[in-house]
């Protein structure tokens, strides 16, 4: 007989971590199950813009010559600016979008067409919102990236505690028990998903914790290596910067730029521009240039308002601090390898969304079973895990019809589901609100076709559609299985006439 790979750890160190692993994993479950399913959703967050605004024409990439024409109209339009950050066509997101910052916090997001003559707003509200959603919670934003990096933290503890709580898990990873209680079936599939996926639940969670508390990390380095210089350590991330000079000058040149690329070593195509403090003398350009599909988003390319490299050293090598968060951030939202690693992310996601939606439910039933039932906690949380699934489609309906504010709808949507808990029994409950989100999932593509119907120039919109609608579709046959399920269970314990 082999001997287990797991020690054998004493029965009361196991009900200790368990009971921990239970209250950490109730005290933050609604907001870690939020954070799990946005991003989720987020991994597709390119191809979600595509969708949201398909009459932009797919695009190659930008000749200097129309990010120049590009940059020049978009200062035109909007005035002067502070920083101008325009993105480059890539394939995956084949267009050309510039963002002009300026003093008064304006938001002047704009698309341009394969010349460079701006097109007109981006048009992406409910993208914005759902990225930010899962980034920052709509909360000030040092707080609340600061928020969702603990959400992190607590998800990675939360893995951990459940690894020693369980210590046959890997040893039953395939071992499921169908056709028994209920209670039962839904450990199995909570501890068996969790296995399955635990490197990149591991890696997830590391990645969110760590690009949520960069500020802290920041914080503790200045200490340890700068005596509290916070300026010094930022400059381990940040690429050099030029001498502020406010003196009117022509817009930077782009394009001798652009020229200065090969000599100095780039490998790939440019896919971003940053204009700091354009139209003055201390403006400078920033490029990051390199090839698609690597966790690095490229290497930066400095340059003054006359496109000359800023520095002979260290030209297009970024800092270290800077190729790590680049690495991370790639790694964290699955942007490298294409559809492949995509495809495995929304898998993969979707697994760890079920694992902590299921634990709660287990723990649930478990107290149910111990003649402890919690009726309306049962009914609040399963509330609280079909409320994204109707909100985020009703707020994108919301967006598309009527250009209603993404935010405000998805918040009174998630309210609205949640208060049902207390209008439906447990099984009622368990019926209408998946059905209500399927039925939004299909009419989501459906009124998109309607409205867009004869305008779409990109064909990533019919992607997306079909998905979401084979998601809508695929929910409702789930409810209809479930349901005809139930039906012979419910006949079972009606009183004999």
């Amino acid at each position: 007989m082999s001997k287990p790979i797991w020690p054998r750890i004493p029965s009361g160190f196991v009900r200790a971590v368990l009971a921990g692993h239970s209250a950490l994993g109730l005290a933050f479950a609604a907001l870690i199950y939020l954070v799990c399913f946005s991003g989720t959703v987020a991994v597709y967050a390119n191809e979600l813009h595509r969708w949201e605004r398909p009459d932009v024409p797919v695009a190659g990439p930008a000749s200097a010559t129309v990010v120049q024409a590009a940059a020049a109209e978009a200062l035109a339009v909007h005035g002067k600016a502070e920083h101008l950050f325009i993105n480059l066509p890539t394939p995956d997101l084949p267009r050309l979008t510039i963002y002009v910052d300026k003093e008064k916090g304006e938001d002047p997001r704009v698309v341009a067409g394969a010349d460079g003559h701006l097109i007109g707003p981006q048009g992406t509200a409910w993208t914005d919102f759902m990225a930010r959603l899962h980034i920052d919670l709509h909360l000030p934003q040092t707080w609340g990236i600061f928020i969702v990096g603990l959400t992190g933290v607590t998800l990675l503890s939360s893995l951990i505690s459940g690894l020693f709580a369980h210590p046959r898990v890997f040893r039953d990873a395939f071992h499921l028990r169908w056709g028994g209680s209920k209670r039962l079936q839904e450990a199995d599939l909570h501890n068996r998903i969790g296995v399955w996926g635990l490197p990149f639940h591991v890696m997830i969670s590391l990645t969110g914790a760590f690009l949520g508390l960069t500020t802290i990390i920041v914080g503790i380095l200045a200490l340890a290596v700068f005596k509290g210089d916070v300026n010094k350590a930022y400059e381990l991330f940040l690429p050099p910067q030029p001498i502020d000079d406010p003196r009117p000058a022509p817009l930077p040149d782009i394009k001798t730029a652009f020229s200065h690329l090969p000599r100095m070593g780039a490998d790939g195509p440019p896919t971003y521009v940053g204009l700091e403090h354009p139209g003055e003398r201390g403006g400078a350009i920033l490029i990051v240039a390199g090839p698609e599909g690597r966790l690095s988003r490229g290497d930066n390319y400095t340059f003054d308002a006359a496109g000359q490299p800023l520095s002979e050293q260290g030209i297009g090598s970024e800092t270290v601090g800077a190729q790590i968060i680049q690495a991370v951030s790639q790694l964290h939202f699955g942007w490298f390898g294409g559809w492949a690693v995509k495809l495995a992310y929304a898998i993969l996601g979707a697994g760890i969304t079920i694992v902590t939606s299921s634990g709660v439910a287990i723990w649930l039933a478990r107290r149910r079973a111990k003649g402890r039932p919690a009726p309306r906690w049962e009914r609040i949380w399963i509330a609280a895990v079909w409320s994204q699934p109707i909100a985020y489609p009703l707020s994108a309906l919301a967006a598309l019809l009527a250009g209603a504010p993404p935010l405000a709808v998805w918040a009174l949507a998630t309210l609205a589901a949640l208060a049902t808990a207390a209008a439906f029994e447990t099984e009622r409950l368990s019926r209408v609100l998946p059905l209500t989100g399927g039925l939004l999932l299909v009419i989501l593509p459906l009124a998109h076709a309607l409205v867009w119907r004869g305008r779409v120039a990109d064909p990533m919109a019919w992607f997306v559609e079909t998905a979401i609608l084979a998601l809508g579709l695929g929910l409702l046959a789930s409810v209809l299985v479930t349901s005809l399920a139930a039906r012979p269970r419910l006949l079972a314990v009606q009183p004999a006439e």
